[in-house]
């Protein structure tokens, strides 16, 4: 069987099944298919320049695929975009009061990074608060956080 994929299997079927996932690749746009294309591609320039067998082939193919997948996951995916209603907070969210907040009464914190999607969030807190002071959350409850003194 490998005998006869071999001698049926040319370079330039590599390059045009390279061809074949690239065109997949526009048609889904996840520039995932991308890499196997990519690697297609170069099994078909190796085996142009240097005679190589089918199981050398496929070899190199699925090796070229795999470092591919892994330099995608460790370096160019990108990164998860929060949307509004997902959380992205977390308990050491630091911020500072930008309206005083009394004893149980609101007032309002403006955080470092966008917790829930904002980052002005009305607060409220067992403590006394001044504006300015540095504040983190120690609880979401709705459209309230409840915030302490750092």
């Amino acid at each position: 069987m490998l005998d006869m994929l071999n001698e049926i299997i040319l370079w330039w079927h590599w390059i045009v099944f390279g061809l074949v996932l690239l065109l997949l690749e526009l048609l889904t746009g996840t520039f995932f298919v991308l890499i196997f294309a990519i690697s297609a591609v170069v099994v078909g320039i190796s085996t142009l320049l240097i005679l190589l067998s089918f199981n050398s082939e496929l070899t190199l193919w699925i090796i070229l695929s795999f470092i591919g997948v892994a330099i995608w996951y460790k370096w160019l995916r990108g990164k998860a975009v929060t949307k509004s209603g997902q959380s992205n907070y977390r308990f050491d969210t630091q911020g500072v009061v930008v309206e005083e907040i009394k004893p149980n009464q609101r007032g309002k914190v403006r955080f470092d990074t966008p917790v829930l999607g904002n980052t002005l969030w009305g607060a409220t807190s067992e403590d006394d608060l001044k504006e300015g002071e540095k504040v983190k959350i120690v609880e979401v409850n709705g459209q309230l956080i409840k915030v302490e003194r750092i």
